[in-house]
């Protein structure tokens, strides 16, 4: 079965401290996240002022799960919103269809 993307854009706030806000989603990452069923990884990419989190879970189900027991965020999660301008925050999940890896 395909892997699942979860693929989230946004903007920090203007006082943000890029610093903090890596520790609060690696301490999001390695306390919440990570124990997830399914999960694979998590990478936070930017480019200028946007940030956008690319999580990959096993499956489908799995994301869908992970989404059901996101509704209700922990302080870790919250204390990781803080950061963020979630106005014009876009959300997207995919279905990997094909994947290239390098060889070794």
């Amino acid at each position: 079965m395909a892997n699942a993307i979860y693929y989230v854009a946004y903007k920090l706030k203007k006082d943000a401290s890029v610093p903090d806000f890596l520790r609060a989603a690696e301490k999001l990452n390695n306390e919440f996240i990570s124990k997830q069923r399914g999960y694979v990884s998590w990478q936070q990419v930017v480019d200028g002022d946007t940030w956008a989190d690319i999580c990959t879970f096993e499956t489908m189900e799995d994301l869908e799960n992970f989404k059901v027991v996101s509704k209700n965020p922990s302080d870790l999660a919250k204390e990781f919103y803080s950061f963020m301008n979630l106005f014009g925050c876009k959300t997207h999940i995919f279905s990997v269809e094909r994947n290239y890896e390098k060889e070794i």
